[in-house]
């Protein structure tokens, strides 16, 4: 069978569920990966994805911030809990959905300052990924494995909108680039969006909330992704992956775009 899985920063679940409902409608989506969920498990809206035909759910929820979930058609059975959040945020959500292990992550931000001595918050983005690195240093990449969701960085030149400034800003920073680099070579991860899209097209899946028309200005960046295994990229379907930038122009928009894919399982 065909699984169409999708991956969308939501900044805020409650907020936006006549978007997720549209979309989820329009798209065919199966499995989909939400962060910034911005609620605990208790008030996340289940009913209105029972009613979206997507009941099975697996939910890590907080307080006012972060959180996260998967949400699908089909049955989602256990996969390992990373925990890799030194702050102990909700920042990592898993299920195995038809021999696919799923792992969900909103990745801190890291503050302003690209450094981490200054910065406890760009400390603590490096340590996350720091701390996924070397889980995946142990893993069989033979596995069928899918990493996706927010990851905060945007790692190419053609991933941002300006490469020369935004190489001093957080999200696109030497460093940065050189960590996420390093967690795709760890597991030989498949980008699967920049793998259909290759360079130089230009790409993105976030922009900002500052600027009034958000095409006019472009100045997007691609911090949302979908990384398969070696064991998981032949059930790539070739041309599936995309960005689905009209979904950014709907009414009170997420100021991220949603991502999919879909595999052949």
């Amino acid at each position: 069978m065909t699984l169409r899985l999708t991956t969308w920063n939501i900044n805020s679940v409650r907020l936006r569920i006549d978007q997720v409902a549209r979309y989820v409608s329009e798209s065919g989506t199966d499995v989909l990966l939400l962060q910034e969920i911005k609620c605990t498990d208790d008030q996340f809206p289940v009913r209105a994805f029972e009613d979206m035909g997507l009941p099975h759910l697996k939910i890590g929820g907080q307080k006012g911030w972060h959180g996260v979930a998967i949400a699908s058609r089909l049955p989602l059975e256990e996969a390992p809990n990373l925990g890799l959040c030194r702050e102990g945020h909700a920042r990592c959500v898993s299920a195995t959905v038809k021999g696919v292990e799923i792992q969900n992550f909103y990745i801190p931000a890291g503050g302003d300052l690209p450094d981490r001595a200054l910065n406890p918050k760009f400390d603590h983005k490096m340590d996350f990924y720091e701390r996924l690195t070397a889980h995946i240093e142990r893993r069989d990449p033979d596995a069928r494995l899918l990493l996706a969701g927010d990851f905060n960085i945007a790692p190419g030149e053609f991933d941002v909108w300006n490469h020369r400034h935004m190489l001093k800003v957080v999200s696109h920073t030497p460093v940065e680039i050189e960590t996420l680099t390093r967690l795709q070579q760890a597991g030989r991860f498949s980008d699967v969006i920049r793998d259909a899209f290759p360079d130089p097209e230009k790409l993105a899946s976030w922009w900002s909330y500052r600027a009034q028309d958000f095409r006019k200005s472009n100045r997007g960046l691609r911090l949302d992704h979908i990384w398969t295994s070696p064991g998981l990229t032949p059930a790539v379907v070739p041309g599936s992956a995309r960005i689905h930038e009209p979904v950014r122009a709907w009414e009170r928009p997420s100021d991220h775009a949603p991502v999919s894919v879909d595999l052949d399982v």
